[in-house]
């Protein structure tokens, strides 16, 4: 049985060559790439992508590009005249806000249960959303709510971080005479960019557990996620150079897959970005100017194009979405009784070929 980070690589790989490539199947592959962005999986395991964005053209007046700046009939600042227009701009912008907060927040959840179903996925080497999503919509509540409490407690811890040793500069001075404190100021600096990579580090770490083994227990034990943690941290106890062996090796695991699936995913992102350009020339080419028609149709197909290369770059990245949980699965399991005997099942008793009576010897007759 595995026990250390190393002896966990190559079973997980054997996992992912089982699932995947022993037996093709493209739903397999299509269901697990939806898994592997909805659960975060690509940024988790390495497979990243950026999507590029495209810079609006500049107006000249050579009028060698057809596109103006803007668009007529925006609302401006004129000598000091304020649009009547700006209180409906400002209130589409709190609205926009509203709406993107509300989307991040409907994110979290779906991603809290698509974390327990790419783990179901990859232990049981079946990906079924539908089933998946009814097993364990409840134990992506609760994990919902620790994501929660997470971001919450990051998020305050940080602006302690940061607004703390500014209040202190402020308090002594320090702020107003830069020239007489540089010296104090740049030391102040140097600590608190190092508190703040600290800070960064140990947020990554408890993430990384969080995803890579919280997840397990919790589904498997049907725990909430404090006393997932309790066991968690029972495991990581005895074993802590063990567990900064696995986050050191996964580190340097997902550096090399993010070259190697960077380098497969261009394929896909030119067969986006390849037609975008051929509609940009081509508008151009016809002469077509900035307007809400144009505005709208530019933000609908570029948002059509951004999914599907999202979608191509995760569908090729499929194989690195299984290998990362099945390598956590499999060195959790060294320690985790509960998840051993599902991930390594005994095998069945083989059968006994049936026993046949035989027939009673018949009465001699003596003499």
């Amino acid at each position: 049985m595995p026990v250390s980070a190393v002896d966990c690589v190559q079973p997980a790989l054997q996992h992912a060559r089982e699932q995947l490539f022993t037996r093709f199947r493209f739903g397999q592959w299509s269901r697990l790439a939806l898994v592997g962005i909805l659960a975060a999986e690509l940024r988790a395991g390495g497979c990243n992508f950026n999507p590029g964005h495209f810079a609006a053209p500049s107006q000249n007046n050579g009028n060698r590009f057809p596109f103006p700046a803007m668009p007529h009939g925006l609302p401006s600042f004129n000598h000091g005249h304020i649009s009547p227009h700006l209180g409906q701009i400002v209130g589409l912008i709190a609205v926009g806000i509203f709406a993107v907060i509300v989307l991040m927040f409907v994110f979290l959840y779906i991603n809290s249960v698509f974390r327990f179903i790419l783990f179901d996925s990859v232990l049981r080497r079946e990906c079924s959303i539908g089933e998946g999503w009814r097993k364990y919509h409840r134990a992506g509540l609760r994990f919902f709510l620790w994501q929660l409490v997470f971001m919450i407690s990051t998020g305050m811890f940080l602006a302690l971080l940061v607004g703390l040793p500014l209040a202190i500069a402020y308090a002594a001075g320090w702020m107003t005479d830069l020239r007489e404190h540089i010296g104090r100021m740049i030391v102040g600096v140097i600590l608190l960019v190092g508190l703040f990579l600290v800070f960064a580090l140990t947020a990554a770490v408890i993430q990384v557990l969080a995803r890579d083994f919280l997840v397990p227990i919790m589904a498997l034990e049907d725990l909430d996620f404090a006393d997932g943690w309790h066991r968690l941290l029972g495991m990581i106890g005895p074993e802590k150079g063990r567990f900064a062996l696995y986050l050191l090796l996964k580190l340097v695991l997902s550096i090399a897959a993010a070259i190697l699936f960077g380098i497969i995913a261009l394929i896909p992102a030119l067969f986006v970005v390849v037609p975008g350009v051929v509609a940009v020339l081509v508008g151009k080419a016809v002469g077509l100017g900035w307007n809400v028609t144009t505005i709208s149709l530019a933000i609908i197909f570029g948002t059509l194009l951004l999914l599907v290369m999202i979608y191509l770059i995760a569908l090729v990245c499929v194989p690195a979405t299984v290998f990362f949980p099945a390598y956590a699965l499999h060195f959790l399991a060294a320690r985790y009784p509960n998840l051993n005997a599902l991930l390594h099942p005994a095998p069945p008793a083989p059968e006994l070929p049936p026993v046949l009576e035989s027939p009673p010897p018949s009465a001699q007759p003596i003499g």
